[in-house]
């Protein structure tokens, strides 16, 4: 199993990144997908979760209104849309992959993850 996240990169205050991730290796359909970060000196945080069977999306309070997730399932494909980036999303982005029938933005419950992709929000 492998996920392969990209589109990070540096951008400034206000503007507008999507990152990807492309998962490959087995069947993701009945998986719940994330997006995770850890900024500098930070533990790894959720930032957003997407249950392929419910359709259900959920995010941290502190991207609300701002990132929408997003997925192709016939791609296996998840995106993370962030707009209005502020300095304090500066991270490292990972997608993840559970296995679990149940939700949860608990990183122990993700079996699977990508390499990251970094994301700078200068002001």
């Amino acid at each position: 199993v492998q996920l392969q996240a990209s589109g990070g990169g540096s951008v400034q205050a206000g503007d507008s990144l999507r990152l990807s991730c492309a998962a490959s290796g087995r069947t993701f359909s009945n998986f719940g997908m994330a997006w995770f970060r850890q900024g500098p000196g930070k533990e790894r945080e959720f930032v957003a979760g997407i249950r392929w069977t419910s359709g259900n999306t959920y995010y941290a309070d502190s991207v609300k209104g701002r990132f929408t997730i997003s997925g192709d399932k016939a791609k296996s494909m998840v995106y993370l849309q962030m707009n209005s980036l502020k300095p304090e999303d500066t991270a490292v982005y990972y997608c993840a992959a559970s296995t679990r029938t149940y939700y949860s933005d608990s990183s122990t419950v993700y079996d699977y993850w990508g390499q990251g992709t970094l994301v700078t929000v200068s002001s």
